[in-house]
């Protein structure tokens, strides 16, 4: 798997299906192994391959946390939520991402890919809010950090009026 890992890494369109292609076996082999399918689902994904990369992700995440480290894990639910939303899928994507960010409250990955997939369910304010939320708890910019609170307290009302 190693080796795989290196040419999916590598950057270069063959190594990349080398790679594709070395894991689809060991995932073959292996069905149960949660970080095979993970690395697999990857591979795909890496060569805009998305539909056949979604079957791995549910594999790795339904084979089990026991077998993935928590940084894969999450990993899993941003590739599985974001993959879903480019195939249109907005609401497995938007359930996916939920569970994803309950799991990792923190990952600001986890929570931007699921503005987005609110943003496409048509939950236009959640979608806003869950954004201004992660600028002001994550932005660098002074403007930003300045405005902060007042950004906060529009966001729970974003139709509010003087």
């Amino acid at each position: 798997m190693a080796v795989a890992i290196g040419l999916r890494d590598s950057g270069e369109p063959v190594a990349r299906e080398e790679a594709r292609r070395r894991l689809v076996a060991l995932a073959d082999r292996l069905p149960d192994d949660a970080e095979v399918a993970y690395h697999t689902a990857w591979a795909h994904d890496v060569l805009e391959r998305e539909a056949e990369a979604v079957p791995y992700y549910e594999r790795a995440l339904t084979a089990g946390a026991p077998s993935l480290t928590e940084a894969d894990r999450c990993e899993a639910y941003l590739g599985l939520g974001s993959t879903y939303r480019v195939l249109g899928r907005y609401e497995d994507a938007e359930r996916t991402l939920r569970a994803g960010v309950a799991a990792f409250p923190g990952h600001g990955g986890l929570r931007t890919f699921l503005g987005m997939a609110l943003y496409n369910t048509g939950r236009h304010e959640e979608s806003v809010r869950l954004l201004l939320d992660l600028l002001v708890r994550t932005s660098g910019d002074p403007t930003v950090r300045a405005f902060g609170r007042a950004i906060t307290a529009y966001a729970e009302d974003l139709n509010r009026t003087v």
